[in-house]
């Protein structure tokens, strides 16, 4: 599975962003989509995943109630839409998948990464 992630960027504290993660190379029907954020200085963090027909919507406390992750199957296309943002929630975003339906928080169980998109978040 190949990912590529975009729509990163500059936002004003309170304002909205929707990251983007297109997948291809194989049947995408039996896979776990996730998002990570890396800030600087700090470890890589689970941020939300679900599993790729919808269901399983699982996300960091930090980011429940703001956060929403999704999918276009028609698109083969991952969404993290972020509302609210706060200027911790500057970070590189990692979209990353795992074949199979369990919905793990852990990155090492997502062997399919896409490149990071930079998320910078003014006060």
């Amino acid at each position: 599975v190949q990912l590529q992630a975009s729509g990163g960027g500059l936002v004003q504290a309170g304002g909205s962003l929707r990251l983007s993660c297109v997948l291809s190379g194989q049947a995408l029907s039996g896979i776990t989509i996730a998002w990570f954020r890396q800030a600087p200085g700090k470890e890589r963090e689970f941020v939300a995943a679900m599993r790729w027909n919808g269901a399983r919507l699982t996300y960091a406390d930090s980011v429940e109630g703001r956060f929403t992750i999704s999918r276009d199957s028609a698109k083969n296309t991952g969404y993290l839409r972020m509302n609210s943002v706060m200027p911790e929630d500057t970070a590189i975003y990692s979209c990353a998948a795992r074949v199979g339906w369990v919905v793990i928080h852990h990155a090492t169980q997502y062997p399919y990464w896409g490149q990071g998109t930079q998320v910078t978040v003014s006060s």
